[in-house]
C-alpha cells in the first residue's frame, strides 16, 4: 500500500473533533433547506468528498435495467452533471464490467487493488484509481443504487468503516427518495389542482351568471364550495304567465364526484319536455333520469327544493326531495314557519317516488332562507354545529331588511360562529324578501 487507510467515518479530513462536528452539523443543517432532489445529491456529494478525503466517485443504478445492464447517473470527472430524473435518456448504460458486477452483486465491496481490463465498460471512469469501496443503497431489498467512491492510493478505505459507509449513505439515500417523492407529489396534486380548476370554472358556468329581476321579490344569494368544485346548485327558470322558477338542489358527498352529477342534474332540468312546472313534474323528471342512468346502485342521491312564484299573487307552489325545508319569517305578525309540508325521498333514490305540490301565500314583508345543509351543519372548534336555532335567529332579529342585508347578517352569524375553521360542506344559502 502506498497510503494508510483512514481510521475514522470522516477519512482524511483535517480538522479537530470540534471542527469536524461543527462542518457536520452545517453539513445536515444544508441537506435540511434542500427541495430538489438533484441539488441535494450535488451539495451532500461534495460535502461527502471533503469529508471522506475521496478523489473520485461514480453514481451507478439498475433501476429498470436487467443484468448486466447498469446506468451511470452521476461521475465526478464528467463537467456537466445530468439530472437523473429528469434526463435518464441521455445517460450513459455500461453492458457488464467491474461496475455490472458491484451494483448486481447486492453487497457492500472494497477493492484494495484495483486491476482493470482496458477493454472494461467502466474503463475510462475508474483508470487510475488505486482502491474503490462499492456502497450499495437498498430499496425494497435490492441495491437498487450504488454510490462507488475511489482513492488513488491502493488500499485507500478501512474495512472496519465500510458499515459505517454503508449506513450513512443509505441514510442519505432514503431521505433523497423521499425527497423525490415529494417532488412528485407535489407535481402530481398541482396537476390534479388544474383539472379540478377547470372542473369548478366548468361547474360555475352552469350557475346563473347575476340573479334575474323578479317582480314582487327582492333576491340575494351566497355559494361557497368546500373544495375546487362541489354539489350544490340554484337555478331560475322565467315562466309564462309572469312566473318564475326557483331551483335548489344539493347533491350527497363533496368534490368532483358531486360536482359532475351536479352537472347532470343541471341537465336533465334544463331538457324538460315543455315547461318545468308544476314542482312536482320537474322534481319527477329528474328523478326518472338520474335513477335509470346515474345513481342506481351507487348510493348517490339529490335533495332539492322547487318552487314556482306567481309574481302577481304573491303565492310560492314548491315541492320537496329530502331538501331543507326553507325558514319563513312573516312580516305581519313575526310568525316564524317552515316549509316542510311537502318531504318526499331525495332524487335519485327511488324511480316512483312521487312529490307532492303545496301552494304557500305570501305577503310583502315576508323574508324566506332557502339553504342546503352545508350552512346549518357547519361547525366550530368545538365541533358544535351552527344549527337551525342560530340560522332563525338572524332571521327574526330586525325587520324591514332588504335581501343583501339579510344574507350578510347570516354570513357575519355563520363566520364568527366557524372561525377560522375550513368549510366542509358545500354552503348555499338564497335569501327572498317578498315586495
Amino acid at each position: 500500500m502506498t497510503d494508510a487507510a483512514p481510521t475514522t467515518l470522516l477519512g482524511k479530513f483535517n480538522g479537530t473533533p470540534t471542527e469536524q462536528l461543527a462542518y457536520i452539523v452545517e453539513t445536515m443543517r444544508e441537506m435540511s433547506l434542500q427541495t430538489d432532489p438533484q441539488k441535494m445529491v450535488q451539495a451532500y456529494g461534495e460535502r461527502v468528498r471533503t469529508l471522506m478525503a475521496t478523489d473520485r466517485f461514480i453514481s451507478l443504478s439498475r433501476r429498470g435495467l436487467t443484468p448486466p445492464q447498469v446506468l451511470v447517473t452521476r461521475n465526478s470527472l464528467s463537467k456537466e452533471q445530468l439530472n437523473p430524473w429528469l434526463q435518464r435518456d441521455q445517460l450513459k448504460t455500461l453492458d457488464g464490467g467491474i461496475l455490472s458486477e458491484l451494483i448486481w452483486g447486492d453487497e457492500p465491496r472494497i477493492i484494495d487493488d484495483l486491476q482493470l481490463d482496458p477493454k472494461d465498460p467502466g474503463y475510462a471512469l475508474l483508470d487510475g484509481l488505486g482502491s474503490i469501496a462499492a456502497i450499495p443503497l437498498y430499496d425494497k431489498g435490492k441495491s437498487l443504487n450504488m454510490v462507488v467512491l475511489g482513492r488513488l492510493a491502493r488500499g485507500g478505505f478501512n474495512p472496519d468503516l465500510l458499515g459505517e459507509h454503508v449506513l450513512m449513505s443509505n441514510l442519505f439515500g432514503r431521505a433523497t427518495n423521499n425527497l423525490v417523492l415529494s417532488q412528485e407529489l407535489r407535481m402530481a396534486y398541482e396537476a390534479v389542482d388544474s383539472e379540478l380548476q377547470i372542473v369548478a370554472e366548468i361547474q360555475r358556468s352552469l350557475l346563473p351568471t347575476e340573479l334575474p329581476v323578479i317582480p314582487t321579490l327582492d333576491l340575494a344569494v351566497h355559494y361557497q364550495t368546500s373544495k375546487r368544485a362541489g354539489g350544490d346548485y340554484y337555478d331560475f327558470f322565467p315562466l309564462p304567465e309572469n312566473r318564475w322558477g326557483i331551483l335548489m338542489a344539493d347533491v350527497s358527498g363533496h368534490g368532483t364526484p358531486a360536482a359532475v352529477i351536479m352537472a347532470v342534474t343541471h341537465s336533465i332540468a334544463h331538457t324538460h319536455h315543455g315547461e318545468p312546472q308544476p314542482p312536482s313534474r320537474l322534481l319527477s323528471f329528474v328523478n326518472d333520469h338520474l335513477t335509470a342512468r346515474y345513481t342506481a346502485g351507487n348510493g348517490t342521491f339529490v335533495t332539492a327544493f322547487y318552487g314556482i312564484y306567481d309574481c302577481d299573487h304573491r303565492t310560492l307552489t314548491y315541492a320537496s326531495a329530502g331538501h331543507c325545508p326553507p325558514r319563513i319569517r312573516r312580516g305581519g305578525n313575526g310568525v316564524l314557519e317552515s316549509m316542510d309540508r311537502s318531504r318526499q325521498l331525495p332524487l335519485g333514490i327511488e324511480p316512483d317516488e312521487g312529490y307532492v305540490d303545496i301552494v304557500e301565500r305570501l305577503l310583502p314583508g315576508d323574508s324566506i332562507f332557502i339553504y342546503t345543509d352545508g350552512i346549518t351543519e357547519a361547525r366550530n372548534r368545538s365541533g358544535d354545529f351552527f344549527g337551525l336555532a342560530r340560522l332563525d335567529e338572524v332571521l327574526m332579529s330586525g325587520q324591514d331588511r332588504s335581501a343583501q342585508r339579510l344574507m350578510d347578517d347570516a354570513l357575519k352569524s355563520l363566520n364568527e360562529f366557524a372561525g377560522s375553521i375550513q368549510a366542509t360542506d358545500d354552503r348555499t344559502l338564497l335569501t327572498v324578501v317578498v315586495k
